[in-house]
């Protein structure tokens, strides 16, 4: 995609998280086939570095700042693309953060700014964009970024895990909902994926210096994997083109997706083998290669 005619032409998409990672790959992505860039992230900068790549190929990029877990925020940011730029008619949803390790280590505020991003911030731009979708009364789409993590029940990720199995939930009970005002809905679910969401992630339950060696062995894992976020910004694109419902996006989703519906037992029995080695990775104090993180 990006290249003959492009598929997106005088459209207009929002995307959040749009200033790294697949947020920013989905942003040139759409903006390559034509679209009107709405590119939101909490980093101003990074927002407009992505919106400036696009403007360096002649397309149009709009860069601002959006907290998604600020309720008030949102609904600013909501109002101002409809009154500045006109209803949307695609928006996909990628800001997420990462929270790892034991259930028992996460604090009250680690799971009030999980929520906050990964499952209030996707439900308030569905909830507003869609609305005006609905209104406007010419169809549209949503696009949430979940993960492969939503039907692995790793205890690496017990948080992000579950905010992320809620988003693809919120995302097929949104598809039944819009169905008949033509407006689609899809959860893209990745695996491993080489973006920056490792380096960046909390891991609870350890020292300092602890977290700082597991954030660079899992951000080791994740660039080893070699799938980068242009796979999954096309994925995404295809998804709008062909009103997909849910997409797993590389091997490992594909495997563990079949094994959640075929034979969860199974599914279990690797995920636990896979906990254990990251056990003895964080007793070890990082030393090991891993790539506990998932997209």
């Amino acid at each position: 995609m990006g290249t003959g005619v492009p598929l997106f032409t005088d459209r207009i998409v929002v995307v959040t998280g749009a200033g790294s990672g697949i947020g920013r790959a989905v942003a040139l992505g759409f903006a390559a086939n034509g679209a009107q860039v709405v590119a939101a992230d909490i980093d101003l900068a990074a927002a407009r570095q992505t919106c400036a790549v696009i403007e360096s190929h002649d397309a149009s990029g709009l860069a601002v700042q959006v907290d998604v877990a600020s309720a008030g925020e949102m609904e600013q940011f909501a109002a101002w693309v409809r009154a500045e730029v006109g209803v949307p008619d695609v928006v996909v949803n990628s800001a997420g953060i990462a929270i790892a390790g034991s259930f028992l280590a996460h604090t009250e505020e680690d799971w009030q700014r999980i929520v906050g991003v990964n499952l209030l911030g996707v439900a308030r731009s569905c909830r507003l964009f869609g609305a005006q979708m609905v209104e406007r009364d010419a169809g549209g789409h949503l696009v949430n970024i979940a993960s492969a993590a939503s039907w692995v029940p790793t205890s690496a990720l017990p948080a992000y895990s579950a905010t992320k199995a809620a988003v693809r939930m919120l995302s097929e009970c949104l598809r039944a909902e819009l169905a008949s005002a033509g407006i689609g809905v899809t959860a893209i679910c990745p695996g491993f994926t080489s973006t920056g969401i490792a380096r960046a992630a909390h891991y609870v339950g350890m020292s300092a210096e602890q977290e700082d060696k597991m954030r660079e062995v899992a951000a080791d894992g994740l660039a080893r994997r070699r799938f980068p976020p242009e796979k999954v910004a096309l994925a995404v694109m295809r998804a709008v083109l062909a009103d997909k419902p849910v997409v797993p996006v590389n091997a490992e989703a594909w495997l563990t997706y079949a094994l959640s519906r075929l034979s969860p037992f199974v599914l279990a029995r690797l995920v636990r083998a896979a906990d254990h080695a990251m056990q003895r990775v964080e007793q070890s104090g990082g030393r090991q290669g891993s790539s506990a993180t998932r997209a």
